[in-house]
């Protein structure tokens, strides 16, 4: 399989060839053009992660109860992915006894190739608080998973210290831990001042931020639609 990410990094898209007989998963809803030979399929997944329980699991995190295969056949094909949002479209390397793999929000997720595992985590009642789920999802095992944003997606080691808004994170290595603060010296400060809550992270490892918080963005533009009627 080869790759190339596109549009960067407002309105990404990735392109994927694929060999012969290859396959691989995304969330559903996520092709936005493809080959015409090759096959596609609805999966709950099977395995780790799978099945019924693994797909109702997904659900709660936000994503959708499906995963859509792709299958190229006896030829070579193409398919292109892209978010649900305007925004950006990153790649991140996936190896058994690495990094111990990545803890991604509930919409993060694009696509993946097979040797991929995608469950199921709690975060914690301090995700909830925080305003995010508290369900977000494991990602492990050995391939390539293709991660989504609301906006450019920006990479950062971190080592020690690192806080970003609860809002703008997508996915981060496991070698981390995080705690929910306040962004202000008092929490009247925090609050008076917009920021609110934060995810401050401590260790060592890759943590992806993304440039737009959906959440703010859907109470602004929300605010100015006219009601249903």
């Amino acid at each position: 399989m080869k790759f190339d990410l596109l549009k960067q990094p407002d309105s990404a898209i990735v392109h994927i060839s694929l060999d012969p007989y290859e396959e691989i998963l995304a969330e559903a809803g996520a092709m936005v053009a493809m080959s015409g030979h090759i096959e596609a399929d609805t999966t709950l997944r099977q395995g780790k992660g799978g099945g019924i329980f693994g797909g109702l699991k997904r659900m709660m995190a936000g994503e959708s109860l499906f995963l859509s295969k792709f299958r190229s056949g006896s030829r070579p094909g193409e398919i292109y992915f892209a978010p649900k949002l305007i925004g950006d479209v990153c790649h991140y390397f996936l190896e058994s006894g690495g990094s111990g793999g990545l803890v991604v929000q509930s919409t993060g997720y694009l696509a993946s190739t097979p040797g991929v595992e995608v469950d199921l985590g709690f975060q914690g009642l301090k995700s909830f608080f925080s305003g995010e789920s508290i369900f977000w999802l494991n990602i492990s095992g050995d391939g390539v998973v293709f991660l989504s944003s609301f906006g450019g997606i920006y990479e950062i080691d971190v080592d020690g210290s690192y806080v970003v808004d609860t809002g703008h994170i997508v996915a981060f290595e496991k070698s981390l831990n995080f705690t929910i603060t306040k962004a202000g010296s008092s929490w009247l400060n925090a609050i008076l001042g917009g920021e609110g809550l934060v995810m401050r992270f401590t260790g060592r490892g890759k943590l992806y931020c993304q440039t737009h918080n959906a959440g703010a963005f859907g109470q602004l533009v929300g605010g100015q639609l006219p009601p249903r009627g």
